[in-house]
């Protein structure tokens, strides 16, 4: 088949990107949807690392020389430009081989990509499943490199990924895709291999790596600087981010106890608002099926309710399917887009850990935030916008500031709509604003180990530690406390936190602009200004960083 012409020359440019992106990691090509790697795992030694940064600086000069022909094109090299510098400076430093977390590491990776293959392609999956132990031998040496250069993340995280590893269950994925097949058949066989695979490598990771890494957490300011401009794609004074987001904090928990006290008069704390809910049988959902069918009611009701009103919601998108995470995954639910046909639709997950019973009114903002009017209506949209945005703007152009703050803002516009009816999911919404929050003080803290606020919150058995330097556990305690996570929740958010350093900040750092876009906008335009529009132009523009994302708003002319 032909391929189709490109609007452009940087257009072309980054659609070959996106291939050659597909190439060195057939795990991407799997999520964009690119047909013809399924069968393979990728090569992450030192070697194809480098064999990667010389492609990148390739690019850059190919792109140096393509030339633009209109302000779409603008866009698009200047996205193209800012993320492969960027990618590449984090790659030349080793950041992108040195940090790895439950979070995003190949562990998960690998075990979340089977999810997304056609389980009739047996094939291909077996193959894949065969590759496991070599891809991950690649892997060994790079964190080998890393030891012998002292450059391996701390402790903890090591130890959790090595964790996930012993969990992640191949055999029973296989049982569940294929269950006429006997144990003799080829798939299941591959899947006992890729679980003791996995096996021999938590074991190696926790019996021999595990010495080698500090028990230090913090990576400093240097190193967090690079990896927040990297989420954002803005130019950010740390030390006033900290101080507005302990405000802002400060703003959120203090609207949470009016509520609380609607909810629980005469309650000691947050917390126990939050276990009176969780144990109230009438305000929760119990067994996964039920859970399942409840969310996909909500996000198609929702879907409903705001097309035509707030959002214009094409048709190809207007499904967004809800799955169960597989074992291994991280605590929180999460989205990922479809592919780039709209064959695979767009999907949320949901992370049980075992549990059977799920209370919802936390849950609701959280699928506002990952379906509609968040990530699913953000990232499907960008998706059919190939007129607009070049190929590599609309699978991976962007930035977390950009996406995450999105989703963070669709939580918001849902309060400001009137969706949060009763007093419980009010104060499941204010959780989730405080954890965005939270996650600014705590995360700028940890890394830079800057000392507590004065005035904070005493922190139950570990007291007033308002002047002292932040350290886990106190972060644990504000995540428990104020943003009213369960334990194991908070302990996983800042194993999370330490282990990718300038992502969790995004959230609430992307919010900000977004608001700051809208009301500028509402100033700027008065009557012409229409909420619809607003929502429409600043999605069919797609992922950026959020300096240049700001500047192209304030160009907007309300049509």
């Amino acid at each position: 088949m032909a391929e189709a012409p490109h609007r452009s020359e940087v257009f072309k440019l980054a659609s070959d990107i996106i291939d050659a992106r597909a190439a060195s990691d057939p795990t991407a090509a799997t999520y964009f949807g690119i047909e013809g790697y399924n069968h393979l795992l990728p090569d992450l030694s030192p070697a194809q690392r480098q064999r990667d940064i010389a492609e990148t600086k390739e690019f850059l000069d190919r792109l140096e020389s393509t030339p633009v022909i209109d302000q779409i094109d603008e866009v698009a090299a200047a996205l193209l430009r800012e993320r492969l510098q960027s990618g590449l400076g984090l790659a030349q430093s080793n950041e992108t081989s040195r940090i790895f977390s439950v979070l995003s590491s190949p562990i998960a990776n690998f075990r979340q990509v089977f999810e997304l293959m056609d389980t009739g392609d047996l094939d291909s999956i077996t193959a894949r499943l065969n590759a496991v132990h070599d891809s991950l031998s690649s892997w060994k040496l790079t964190l080998e490199e890393l030891r012998a250069t002292n450059q391996l993340p701390p402790k903890r995280h090591i130890e959790g990924v090595a964790q996930q590893a012993r969990v992640a269950n191949f055999s029973g994925f296989a049982e569940r895709i294929a269950p006429t097949l006997d144990a003799s058949s080829a798939l299941r066989r591959a899947a006992v291999t890729a679980d003791a695979a996995y096996d021999e490598f938590a074991t190696w990771m926790t019996d021999s790596l595990l010495s080698s890494a500090t028990e230090h957490d913090s990576c400093g300011a240097e190193r967090y600087g690079q990896w927040a401009s990297y989420w954002t794609g803005a130019s950010l004074d740390l030390i006033d981010t900290y101080n507005w987001g302990y405000s802002d904090l400060q703003r959120i928990v203090n609207r949470m106890w009016e509520i609380a006290n609607v909810i629980l008069p005469g309650a000691k704390g947050l917390a126990e608002v939050a276990d009176y809910l969780d144990n109230d049988a009438a305000r929760s959902i119990h067994g996964t099926d039920a859970l399942v069918a409840r969310l996909k009611e909500l996000t198609q009701a929702t879907i409903k309710e705001l097309n035509g009103t707030h959002f214009d919601i094409d048709e190809r998108i207007e499904f967004c399917d809800v799955r169960i995470a597989p074992e291994g995954s991280a605590a929180a639910p999460y989205y990922i887009g479809p592919s780039e046909d709209l064959s695979r639709p767009g999907t949320t997950w949901y992370p049980t850990l075992g549990r059977e019973s799920f209370p919802f009114w936390s849950d609701l903002g959280v699928w506002y935030h990952e379906a509609v009017p968040g990530h699913h209506l953000q990232i499907a949209t960008a998706t059919l916008q190939s007129e607009r945005q070049s190929r590599f703007q609309r699978l991976e152009g962007g930035t977390s500031g950009y996406v995450e703050g999105w989703a963070l803002y669709a939580e918001r516009l849902m309060d400001e709509l009137g969706y949060y009816n009763l007093p419980e999911y009010e104060l499941g919404y204010l959780s989730n604003q405080a954890l965005r929050a939270a996650r600014i003080v705590v995360d700028i803290g940890l890394h830079l180990e800057l000392t507590v606020p004065q005035g904070f919150w005493p922190m139950g058995d570990l007291g007033d530690c308002s002047g002292e330097t932040w350290t886990a556990e106190m972060a644990v305690w504000v995540l428990e406390n104020l943003a009213i996570q369960s334990h194991d929740m908070s302990v996983s958010e800042v194993d999370r936190y330490l282990g990718l350093p300038g992502q969790a900040i995004s959230y609430k750092v992307g919010e900000r602009v977004w608001l700051r876009c809208r009301e500028e906008a509402k100033a700027r335009l008065g009557d012409k200004f229409s909420l619809k529009k607003f929502h429409a132009h600043a999605l069919a523009m797609g992922g950026m960083g959020l300096d240049p994302f700001e500047e192209l708003m304030r160009q907007w002319n309300g049509s």
